[in-house]
């Protein structure tokens, strides 16, 4: 494992219990419990469901796809991104893993997930993009609207050349490797030929990316009702306009740090930072944040145990077959 994800880690947890200390761990603490036992399983039941809807956003690139095999894939994906100490990328290929398990071809596997999470991207931006129309509505003065808004056209313009790359930047790689001959630039052209082939089919349903588009668009503005409920339960509520551009900034501070293991840190701050300005107190963010996280570890643990085992049994049905097959068959008396 490089050294940098574990650093970032290390300097993001080191901030949060500076956060805490600061504001004072005891009313941090009260805030958290506030939402009690029966909102906390609500909200992990909220996530859970929106979890599904994103799944089936997956599946509906892929058409044949079980649609339990691409809800397990995107909570192995999830659960890999939020608890264990890699970045977004390692959370993707560990759903696209989780989907091969489950019977779908690893080219697929890989192209789906790569159009997927494009288009969960493009239907972040229009959140984020919803989220800053209310923002400038609600507080015309905010100090936050104008790098916002060129946070927002930058990350629109690099979304534009993911998709554009996606559609033809392989022709490129496949000129590339014809002029490098045989040996191994043949078998990455092979590879990346099958990969480029799975891509264009996929973009070729068109009716399966804007359903793909909607039901992500349709599970980041549905995200916030897991915020509105906490805030409802722990005796500070907002509306829901307030807690969607809340959120939605949130997300896109968090997407700008991808760099940092599960946005430890940075999530915090953005909370204190952004919550202010709709009179949450400093320790009823930290408890948002804090919230968020005991979610993810209740959900993504026993997830990512579960998916161990699969991978373990797996492991060792294969020895165990590699084993036999080098047995000497007894030779007859």
């Amino acid at each position: 494992m490089r050294a940098w994800p574990i650093l970032a880690a290390a300097v993001g947890v080191t901030a949060v219990a500076a956060l805490v200390g600061y504001f004072g761990a005891g009313a941090v603490v009260r805030s958290l419990f506030a939402v009690g036992g029966v909102g906390f399983a609500a909200i992990c039941g909220i996530h859970l469901a929106l979890m599904a809807l994103m799944g089936l956003a997956w599946r509906a690139l892929v058409p044949g796809t079980p649609g339990w095999a691409a809800i397990w894939g995107r909570l192995v994906r999830d659960s890999g991104s939020e608890v264990l100490p890699l970045s977004q990328v390692g959370g993707y290929v560990l759903g696209a893993r989780a989907l091969a398990l489950a019977g779908v071809s690893g080219t697929i596997a890989a192209a789906s997930t790569i159009v997927d999470v494009t288009l969960e991207f493009v239907a972040q931006l229009a959140y984020t993009a919803l989220g800053l129309g209310l923002l400038v509505r609600l507080h015309p003065d905010s100090v936050a609207a104008t790098p916002a808004m060129f946070g927002l056209m930058a990350a629109a313009a690099a979304a534009v050349a993911f998709l554009l790359v996606q559609r033809h930047g392989f022709a490129h790689f496949d000129r590339i490797a014809r002029i490098l001959g045989h040996g191994w630039a043949e078998r990455s052209a092979a590879g990346a030929a099958a990969l480029h082939t799975a891509l264009r089919a996929i973009y070729r349903r068109p009716s399966g990316l804007w359903l793909c588009f909607a039901l992500h668009l349709a599970s980041w503005i549905a995200s916030a009702a897991e915020v509105w409920l906490a805030l409802r339960l722990a005796g500070e509520p907002l509306p829901f306009t307030a807690v969607l551009v809340l959120e939605s900034m949130l997300y896109a501070a968090r997407t700008a740090a991808f760099v940092v293991p599960n946005a430890v840190g940075v999530q915090e701050g953005a909370y204190i930072l952004l919550g202010a300005a709709f009179g949450l107190t400093p320790e009823m963010a930290l408890a948002l944040s804090l919230l968020k996280r005991a979610r993810d570890i209740a959900i993504g643990l026993p997830t990512i145990g579960v998916w161990q085992a699969v991978e373990s049994g797996r492991l060792w049905r294969r020895r165990s077959g590699a084993a036999t097959n080098r047995i000497p068959a007894a030779s007859p008396d």
